[in-house]
Protein backbone atom coordinates (compact mmCIF):
# COMPACT_ATOMS: atom_id res chain seq x y z
CA UNK A 1 0.00 0.00 0.00
CA UNK A 2 1.28 3.44 -0.88
CA UNK A 3 1.65 5.98 1.87
CA UNK A 4 2.30 9.72 1.84
CA UNK A 5 0.19 10.29 -1.27
CA UNK A 6 -1.14 13.77 -0.52
CA UNK A 7 1.62 14.39 2.02
CA UNK A 8 4.20 14.01 -0.76
CA UNK A 9 3.44 17.46 -2.14
CA UNK A 10 4.12 19.26 1.13
CA UNK A 11 6.45 16.74 2.76
CA UNK A 12 9.71 18.70 2.46
CA UNK A 13 8.20 21.88 3.89
CA UNK A 14 6.59 20.13 6.83
CA UNK A 15 9.72 18.07 7.51
CA UNK A 16 12.17 20.96 7.31
CA UNK A 17 13.37 20.40 10.89
CA UNK A 18 14.26 16.76 10.25
CA UNK A 19 17.99 16.26 11.08
CA UNK A 20 19.04 14.88 7.69
CA UNK A 21 22.54 16.32 8.08
CA UNK A 22 23.02 14.41 11.33
CA UNK A 23 21.84 11.18 9.72
CA UNK A 24 24.12 11.69 6.73
CA UNK A 25 27.12 12.46 8.95
CA UNK A 26 26.54 9.34 11.07
CA UNK A 27 26.31 7.11 7.98
CA UNK A 28 29.40 8.57 6.31
CA UNK A 29 31.40 8.40 9.54
CA UNK A 30 30.38 4.75 9.90
CA UNK A 31 31.64 4.03 6.39
CA UNK A 32 34.99 5.60 7.30
CA UNK A 33 35.13 3.69 10.58
CA UNK A 34 34.80 0.37 8.75
CA UNK A 35 37.12 1.41 5.91
CA UNK A 36 34.48 1.32 3.20
CA UNK A 37 34.81 3.51 0.13
CA UNK A 38 31.40 2.99 -1.47
CA UNK A 39 30.93 2.92 -5.21
CA UNK A 40 27.22 2.16 -5.15
CA UNK A 41 24.65 2.59 -2.39
CA UNK A 42 20.92 2.01 -1.92
CA UNK A 43 18.32 3.97 0.07
CA UNK A 44 15.30 1.92 1.21
CA UNK A 45 12.36 4.29 1.66
CA UNK A 46 13.95 7.17 -0.23
CA UNK A 47 10.87 9.40 -0.10
CA UNK A 48 11.48 12.75 -1.80
CA UNK A 49 15.18 11.96 -2.13
CA UNK A 50 16.69 14.30 0.46
CA UNK A 51 19.21 11.74 1.75
CA UNK A 52 20.03 10.50 -1.76
CA UNK A 53 20.83 14.05 -2.81
CA UNK A 54 23.20 14.54 0.11
CA UNK A 55 25.26 11.57 -1.07
CA UNK A 56 25.03 12.63 -4.72
CA UNK A 57 26.23 16.18 -4.10
CA UNK A 58 29.19 14.97 -2.02
CA UNK A 59 30.49 12.43 -4.53
CA UNK A 60 29.85 12.73 -8.26
CA UNK A 61 31.24 9.25 -8.87
CA UNK A 62 28.93 7.53 -6.42
CA UNK A 63 26.10 5.50 -7.93
CA UNK A 64 22.93 5.96 -5.92
CA UNK A 65 19.70 3.97 -5.99
CA UNK A 66 16.61 5.19 -4.15
CA UNK A 67 13.67 2.85 -3.61
CA UNK A 68 10.18 3.82 -2.46
CA UNK A 69 6.65 2.52 -2.98
CA UNK A 70 5.12 6.00 -3.26
CA UNK A 71 5.08 7.13 -6.89
CA UNK A 72 4.13 10.63 -5.70
CA UNK A 73 7.22 10.87 -3.53
CA UNK A 74 9.49 9.56 -6.27
CA UNK A 75 8.00 11.96 -8.80
CA UNK A 76 9.17 14.84 -6.61
CA UNK A 77 12.54 13.17 -5.99
CA UNK A 78 13.14 12.57 -9.69
CA UNK A 79 12.21 16.10 -10.69
CA UNK A 80 14.57 17.48 -8.06
CA UNK A 81 17.45 15.26 -9.20
CA UNK A 82 16.96 16.27 -12.83
CA UNK A 83 16.79 19.95 -11.88
CA UNK A 84 20.07 19.64 -9.94
CA UNK A 85 21.72 17.36 -12.53
CA UNK A 86 22.31 14.61 -9.95
CA UNK A 87 23.03 10.98 -10.84
CA UNK A 88 20.35 9.13 -8.86
CA UNK A 89 18.30 6.15 -10.01
CA UNK A 90 14.86 5.98 -8.39
CA UNK A 91 12.89 2.73 -8.41
CA UNK A 92 9.19 2.51 -7.57
CA UNK A 93 9.26 -0.74 -5.60
CA UNK A 94 7.94 -2.12 -2.34
CA UNK A 95 10.90 -2.52 0.00
CA UNK A 96 9.58 -5.90 1.14
CA UNK A 97 10.28 -7.21 -2.34
CA UNK A 98 12.94 -4.89 -3.79
CA UNK A 99 15.24 -5.93 -6.62
CA UNK A 100 18.67 -4.61 -7.55
CA UNK A 101 20.75 -5.45 -10.62
CA UNK A 102 23.82 -6.26 -8.50
CA UNK A 103 25.41 -5.91 -5.09
CA UNK A 104 26.02 -2.60 -3.30
CA UNK A 105 28.42 -1.32 -0.64
CA UNK A 106 25.82 0.32 1.58
CA UNK A 107 22.11 -0.09 2.17
CA UNK A 108 20.50 2.41 4.51
CA UNK A 109 16.97 3.21 5.64
CA UNK A 110 16.10 6.33 7.62
CA UNK A 111 13.11 8.12 9.16
CA UNK A 112 11.48 4.94 10.60
CA UNK A 113 10.71 3.52 7.16
CA UNK A 114 11.01 -0.02 8.55
CA UNK A 115 8.35 0.66 11.19
CA UNK A 116 5.86 0.68 8.32
CA UNK A 117 6.50 -3.05 7.95
CA UNK A 118 3.74 -4.48 10.12
CA UNK A 119 4.55 -8.18 9.88
CA UNK A 120 7.67 -9.76 11.32
CA UNK A 121 7.89 -12.16 8.37
CA UNK A 122 8.04 -9.23 5.93
CA UNK A 123 10.71 -7.47 7.97
CA UNK A 124 12.75 -10.68 7.98
CA UNK A 125 12.38 -10.88 4.20
CA UNK A 126 13.78 -7.35 3.86
CA UNK A 127 16.77 -8.36 5.97
CA UNK A 128 17.28 -11.40 3.74
CA UNK A 129 17.20 -9.21 0.64
CA UNK A 130 19.69 -6.82 2.24
CA UNK A 131 21.97 -9.77 2.90
CA UNK A 132 21.58 -10.89 -0.72
CA UNK A 133 22.44 -7.50 -2.22
CA UNK A 134 25.21 -6.39 0.14
CA UNK A 135 28.86 -6.72 -0.79
CA UNK A 136 30.71 -8.99 1.71
CA UNK A 137 32.07 -6.02 3.68
CA UNK A 138 29.11 -3.75 3.02
CA UNK A 139 27.07 -2.07 5.74
CA UNK A 140 23.38 -1.99 6.51
CA UNK A 141 22.48 1.12 8.53
CA UNK A 142 18.89 1.81 9.54
CA UNK A 143 16.72 3.23 12.27
CA UNK A 144 13.49 2.23 13.96
CA UNK A 145 11.23 4.22 16.21
CA UNK A 146 11.18 2.37 19.51
CA UNK A 147 8.41 0.91 21.63
CA UNK A 148 9.23 3.59 24.21
CA UNK A 149 8.51 6.31 21.65
CA UNK A 150 5.11 4.90 20.71
CA UNK A 151 4.07 4.27 24.33
CA UNK A 152 5.46 7.40 25.99
CA UNK A 153 5.84 10.08 23.31
CA UNK A 154 3.19 9.45 20.65
CA UNK A 155 0.49 7.37 22.32
CA UNK A 156 -2.96 9.01 21.96
CA UNK A 157 -1.43 12.43 21.43
CA UNK A 158 -2.17 15.03 18.76
CA UNK A 159 0.38 17.23 16.99
CA UNK A 160 -0.13 20.23 14.70
CA UNK A 161 2.25 21.76 12.18
CA UNK A 162 1.78 24.69 9.82
CA UNK A 163 3.70 26.40 7.04
CA UNK A 164 2.75 29.09 4.55
CA UNK A 165 1.47 26.49 2.08
CA UNK A 166 0.02 23.73 4.24
CA UNK A 167 -0.78 22.47 7.69
CA UNK A 168 -1.61 19.14 9.24
CA UNK A 169 -3.24 17.67 12.32
CA UNK A 170 -1.58 14.40 13.32
CA UNK A 171 -3.53 12.18 15.72
CA UNK A 172 -2.04 9.00 17.21
CA UNK A 173 -3.76 5.86 18.44
CA UNK A 174 -1.49 3.17 19.89
CA UNK A 175 -2.65 -0.42 20.40
CA UNK A 176 -0.39 -1.87 23.10
CA UNK A 177 -1.47 -5.47 22.43
CA UNK A 178 -0.76 -5.36 18.69
CA UNK A 179 2.03 -2.77 19.10
CA UNK A 180 0.55 -0.86 16.15
CA UNK A 181 0.44 2.93 16.05
CA UNK A 182 -2.18 4.47 13.77
CA UNK A 183 -1.49 7.96 12.45
CA UNK A 184 -4.60 9.79 11.33
CA UNK A 185 -3.29 12.81 9.42
CA UNK A 186 -5.57 15.59 8.21
CA UNK A 187 -3.99 17.95 5.67
CA UNK A 188 -5.01 21.45 4.68
CA UNK A 189 -3.12 22.21 1.47
CA UNK A 190 -3.20 25.74 0.07
CA UNK A 191 -4.50 26.08 -3.49
CA UNK A 192 -5.37 29.01 -5.71
CA UNK A 193 -7.25 32.03 -4.35
CA UNK A 194 -5.99 31.22 -0.85
CA UNK A 195 -8.38 28.30 -0.56
CA UNK A 196 -7.33 25.15 1.31
CA UNK A 197 -8.04 21.58 0.27
CA UNK A 198 -8.69 19.16 3.12
CA UNK A 199 -7.52 15.57 2.76
CA UNK A 200 -6.93 12.67 5.13
CA UNK A 201 -4.44 9.82 5.23
CA UNK A 202 -4.03 6.92 7.62
CA UNK A 203 -0.62 5.44 8.37
CA UNK A 204 0.30 2.43 10.46
CA UNK A 205 3.62 1.64 12.14
CA UNK A 206 4.77 -1.31 14.22
CA UNK A 207 6.80 -1.12 17.43
CA UNK A 208 9.52 -3.77 17.42
CA UNK A 209 11.63 -4.83 20.38
CA UNK A 210 15.38 -4.25 19.99
CA UNK A 211 16.14 -7.92 20.71
CA UNK A 212 13.52 -8.93 18.17
CA UNK A 213 15.31 -6.92 15.48
CA UNK A 214 18.69 -8.40 16.46
CA UNK A 215 17.32 -11.93 16.23
CA UNK A 216 15.84 -11.33 12.78
CA UNK A 217 19.08 -9.77 11.51
CA UNK A 218 21.15 -12.72 12.72
CA UNK A 219 18.67 -15.20 11.28
CA UNK A 220 19.02 -13.40 7.94
CA UNK A 221 22.82 -13.77 8.04
CA UNK A 222 23.66 -10.28 9.30
CA UNK A 223 25.63 -9.38 12.39
CA UNK A 224 24.91 -6.31 14.52
CA UNK A 225 27.97 -4.09 14.92
CA UNK A 226 26.27 -1.52 17.11
CA UNK A 227 22.92 -0.08 18.22
CA UNK A 228 22.93 3.64 18.96
CA UNK A 229 20.72 6.41 20.26
CA UNK A 230 19.32 8.43 17.37
CA UNK A 231 22.35 8.64 15.06
CA UNK A 232 24.85 9.48 17.80
CA UNK A 233 27.76 7.52 19.25
CA UNK A 234 25.77 6.98 22.45
CA UNK A 235 24.55 3.39 22.88
CA UNK A 236 20.82 2.74 22.72
CA UNK A 237 19.01 2.90 26.09
CA UNK A 238 15.55 2.09 27.44
CA UNK A 239 14.50 5.69 26.73
CA UNK A 240 15.88 5.89 23.19
CA UNK A 241 13.19 7.10 20.79
CA UNK A 242 14.99 6.24 17.55
CA UNK A 243 17.35 3.25 17.63
CA UNK A 244 20.05 3.28 14.95
CA UNK A 245 21.52 -0.06 13.86
CA UNK A 246 24.76 -0.82 12.06
CA UNK A 247 24.98 -4.35 10.68
CA UNK A 248 26.95 -6.25 8.08
CA UNK A 249 26.79 -9.58 6.33
CA UNK A 250 28.30 -12.66 7.96
CA UNK A 251 26.94 -15.24 5.53
CA UNK A 252 24.60 -15.47 2.56
CA UNK A 253 21.23 -17.10 3.24
CA UNK A 254 18.63 -18.64 1.00
CA UNK A 255 15.61 -16.48 0.14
Amino acid sequence: METYNNFAFVYNNLMEDTPYDQWYKFITNSLKQYNILPKIICDLGAGTGVMCEKFATSNNNLEIIGIDNSSEMLSIATASAVDKNLNILYLNQNITDFELYGTVDLIYSTCDSLNYILEEAELFKIFQLVNNYLEPNGLFIFDISTKYKYEEILSDKTFVNQTDDASYIWENYYDEDERINEFAVTFFIKEENDLYKKTEEFHYQKAYEIEQIKTLLEKAGLIVLGIFDNYTNTPCTDTTTRATFIAKEIKKTMI
